[in-house]
């Protein structure tokens, strides 16, 4: 960990020598361990460190962006000039008015220690034990354990200094048969929340229940899905729906449909980076403040989140969801939550008559139509046949083709529960989501 003192004291430096008439600067800093596994035996221990300083400038509302990895002032200086001869080459952006200003963010805590500390060796006795459990059903496992810590800091010349040091740890594992497998995950900023060998239990159960799997004819089921599974969809829906970018080009399912009920009133979506039970993370790539935002509240869609430039494009303000400079995705929610419901994952199960149990999807594609959040995608380690409240025998895994608007407006329980689900953007956001139960989910097809 440099710090933040260091950090600063080092970029504000190189922007005050900047020739354009705003700079930003977006430290990102990273240090990450992993240790693979497969067959029950480690095959790969890996640490890095990574830095990536990414200068913003503007020359009126002509914009450039340059990055290094190096800390070292002569080439800082020389991606910052890189940034100011790429503005020059650029043509005016409209939408651009000016770099943020400061804010005020939350104290949220999302460094530990003992995470970013952790040793290879300590990683090695928390898979020596998976090996132990799965050795002595007979089975195999694959997956991989990483641990690591980062820092981030977003500073301009207007006299915005953003600062967070982050910790992330990450199980997943794949326990495997010949004919079945099993899948569990964890992921937590505070290592101590984990629990590796209560972890195996569940992939080892999964893939011992899933063993002599029946095929079973794709159609419309009842399906509860659990929180891997909602939590790859919404991972997409993210991508494709819920930031200005899409809303304003009308590619998003909730462009034109703001204050309609598009779900089911037992759907509540939204995002929150100042809430611990996340992966959270208090302020975006622009230094701005994370608001709380809802895209669906008890069924009806409210709103998308915004960057500096999409919200001037409306005449509105950021809620704090850039991405880095870099990025050409538009802002994006990396805090997504939904909110739980009233029953547990033994009365969703009482409940059922006929349907399937999902662990996970996929291979999910959420291109197919966005405007309606149609997703294709397969079930995968652990996919089983549910009658009269039981689970009868596992089946083959099936491929979905179904449009999110329909789905979630079937739903008929969800969860107290709710469990963080891995993403794209590990160590800055995460998924929480509950197990949730949908009547009449579309199977389109088998797998081989």
């Amino acid at each position: 960990m440099i710090g933040k003192e260091r950090i600063l004291e080092i970029l504000q430096g190189v922007l005050a020598s900047s020739e354009a008439d705003q700079t930003e600067a977006v430290f990102i800093g990273s240090q990450r361990s992993l240790t693979r596994f497969a067959n029950n035996s480690v095959h790969q221990n890996v640490a890095e460190r990574d830095t990536d300083v990414i200068f913003k400038v503007a020359l009126g509302k002509r914009i450039g962006v340059a990055s290094t990895n190096s800390l070292n002032k002569g080439e800082l200086t020389d991606a910052l000039r890189e940034a100011v001869r790429i503005a020059r080459h650029q043509v005016e952006n409209p939408h651009f008015s000016s770099l943020p200003s400061p804010g005020e963010y939350k104290k949220v805590e999302t460094f530990f220690e003992g995470t970013a500390d952790f040793t290879p060796e300590e990683r090695a006795e928390g898979v020596r034990r998976i090996f132990k459990r799965v050795e002595d059903k007979g089975l195999k496992v694959a997956g991989a354990f990483s641990t690591g810590s980062g820092e981030i800091a977003v500073l301009n010349n207007l006299g915005l200094a953003a600062y967070q040091p982050v910790s992330a740890a990450t199980l997943r594992m794949v326990v495997s048969s010949d004919d079945s497998s099993g899948y569990a995950d964890y992921l937590c900023r505070d290592i101590k929340e984990l629990s590796v060998d209560d972890l195996a239990e569940v992939a080892i159960r999964k893939c011992l229940d899933s063993r002599g799997p029946r095929n079973l004819k794709p159609g419309r089921y009842d399906v509860i899905l659990e929180p891997p599974a909602i939590g790859e969809l919404l991972e997409w829906m993210s991508m494709i729906g819920f930031g200005a970018r899409s809303y304003q080009e009308e590619t998003s399912f909730l462009s034109g449909r703001l204050g309609e009920k598009i779900m089911s009133e037992k759907m509540t979506i939204y995002d929150d980076g100042n809430d611990p039970l996340g992966i959270a993370m208090p302020f975006d790539f622009e230094g701005v403040p994370k608001q709380r935002v809802y895209f669906l509240n008890k069924g009806v869609a409210q709103d998308v989140v915004y960057d500096s430039e999409t919200a001037n494009r409306e005449g509105k303000v950021s809620t704090g969801h850039a991405l880095p400079p870099s990025s050409r995705s538009g802002p994006m929610p990396l805090n997504v939550f939904v909110e739980q419901g009233n029953e547990d994952e033994e009365e969703m199960m009482a409940s059922m008559e006929r349907g399937i149990l999902v662990t996970r999807f996929h291979y999910v594609n959420g291109l197919l139509n966005t405007r309606e959040a149609l997703f294709t995608g397969m079930t995968r380690d652990g996919t089983f046949f549910v009658e009269d409240g039981k689970v009868k025998y596992p089946i083959g895994n099936l491929r979905f083709t179904e449009s999110m608007l329909r789905a979630f407006s079937n739903v008929e329980m969800v969860s107290k529960g709710r469990k963080a689900i891995n993403a794209w953007w590990e160590e800055v956001g995460a998924a929480v989501v509950p197990t949730i139960l949908i009547k009449d989910f579309n199977f389109s097809g088998k797998t081989e």
